[in-house]
């Protein structure tokens, strides 16, 4: 037996002028005449996590069940009816597991303070302390077990910023523009400024001055790498072209919008340290996030990966959509059927663009499968009722097959009354192999998942 076929490293890179371009899985990079699943081509475990502040709109407003827009319906497979603001996610039915009755305790009475860094450490805050005190959250302690093996640990996303006012002036500001803890005194800011979150994906301006080099560059990062394109692409078969063409065809696209983005006029506007990137359109920024997330996956730059898709307060208002509000004053809806109904159309459209993301996951080959098939990806919120400020129940869900480790065939499990969202922590961390006995206030995993 004469095997002739060439091997491509898993970590092979595009190259030229000082620049380089990671590759997406390509066939090529299995070995020949090596089993699938003794190889990088087996598929790598992701996991990403995607906040929503102001909960949802479900049944404890004074309207209880009529106005629910969140819990599904029935419990499993055919029988499971997805309500309003899930509904996108529809086509992915067959991976979701949602769950009802989940309570967060760390976040009690806290009003907007506590929420965001308090989803994935289900630990409160020692707000008696100088600075910060709270635990490593759940992402980084996954980046713990899976996280070195990529060139980027983990990456914080967020977008908008999540600072409210000139710098963090108390001990609060902390746990509000953050999801993610290193341990318990280091809080990971949240990138939303889409230049540097593309910048760091590819290696390139870690400084302002290297960012004021970037934007005075006229040739583009694939332009840099054209002669390895054109070189690689000679020794690839029919199907790897296909797959890199519309991989560096996103590059290119994505490039474009960045690019678009710096083209502010700052004239008399004293910003030496502003970041230089954030689009005014705020469904354009929110997607464009969302496209950098999905090839930081594509490319295996990251597998943990956590995103704030608005911040916890925001006065962000949702013209694009027809909702001229801004998200946090309607969500004060005091039970008022107008603002109920715009609530619910600002969370069904955070979901729509979580669910395009979901799209280019379940098209992009990851082994035998795809990046959905091998990831776990959380969806929630750390408040249920806005206009109460409570936490109780939290709506949060899961999709995604997680190596075969998650249930697939779409169910709404129903837990008892007030359980910890530390057990579905617990349980996710089950699924991707990491034992533990325990997670904050957990009581045991979910083991309908």
């Amino acid at each position: 037996m004469f095997i002739t076929k060439k091997h491509l490293s898993r970590r092979a890179l595009l190259k030229g002028t000082g620049a380089s371009v990671a590759l997406p899985f390509l066939s090529a990079m299995v070995p020949a005449a090596t089993s699938l699943a003794q190889t990088a081509a087996a598929g790598n475990k992701r996991v990403g996590f995607f906040y929503i502040p102001h909960g949802a709109v479900m049944h404890n407003t004074a309207y209880g069940p009529e106005m629910d827009h969140w819990h599904p319906t029935g419990s499993a497979g055919d029988d499971l009816k997805l309500n309003k603001i899930m509904a996108p996610l529809e086509p992915y039915k067959q991976s979701l597991n949602s769950f009802g009755n989940l309570l967060n305790e760390a976040s009690k009475g806290s009003v907007h303070t506590l929420n965001p860094a308090t989803w994935l450490s289900g630990v409160r805050p020692d707000n008696s302390a100088a600075g910060a005190s709270m635990s490593q959250t759940l992402d980084q302690v996954i980046v713990d077990h899976i996280g070195q093996e990529t060139a980027l640990p983990s990456l914080q996303v967020a977008a908008e910023t999540t600072i409210q006012g000139a710098a963090c002036g108390s001990a609060g500001c902390y746990y509000s523009s953050t999801l993610s803890f290193a341990n318990a005194t280091s809080p990971l800011p949240m990138e939303y400024n889409p230049r540097k979150l593309f910048m760091q994906l590819f290696g390139e301006g870690d400084t302002p001055e290297e960012r004021n080099a970037i934007l005075t560059q006229q040739a583009s990062l694939l332009d840099m790498v054209a002669d390895s394109t054109r070189s690689l692409q000679r020794e690839l078969g029919a199907d790897d072209k296909l797959l890199l063409d519309g991989y560096l065809n996103t590059v290119r696209e994505i490039e474009r919008r960045v690019e678009k983005a710096t083209q502010q006029d700052l004239s008399g506007v004293d910003v030496p340290t502003a970041p230089i990137g954030e689009l005014d359109n705020f469904g354009e920024q929110v997607s464009l996030m969302f496209d950098l997330i999905a090839i930081a996956y594509q490319a295996d730059l990251s597998r943990v990966i956590s995103y704030m898709m608005v911040s916890e307060g925001t006065n962000r208002t949702y013209n694009h959509i027809g909702v001229p509000d801004a998200f946090h004053p309607v969500s004060h809806h005091a039970d008022d059927r107008g603002r109920l109904f715009k609530l619910a159309r600002i969370q069904t459209w955070h979901m729509e663009q979580f669910r395009n993301f979901l799209d280019k996951m379940a098209a992009t080959p990851d082994g035998e499968g795809s990046v959905l098939d091998n990831a776990i990806f959380m969806y929630g919120s750390n408040m249920s009722n806005s206009d109460r400020h409570d936490n109780y129940p939290v709506p949060n869900l899961l999709v995604g097959g997680g190596q075969g480790t998650l249930k697939q065939g779409g169910q709404h499990i129903v837990l008892p009354e007030r359980t910890p969202l530390a057990n579905l922590h617990l349980t996710l961390l089950n699924k991707l192999g990491i034992e533990a006995d325990s997670f904050a206030d957990s009581t045991g995993i979910i083991s309908e998942v």
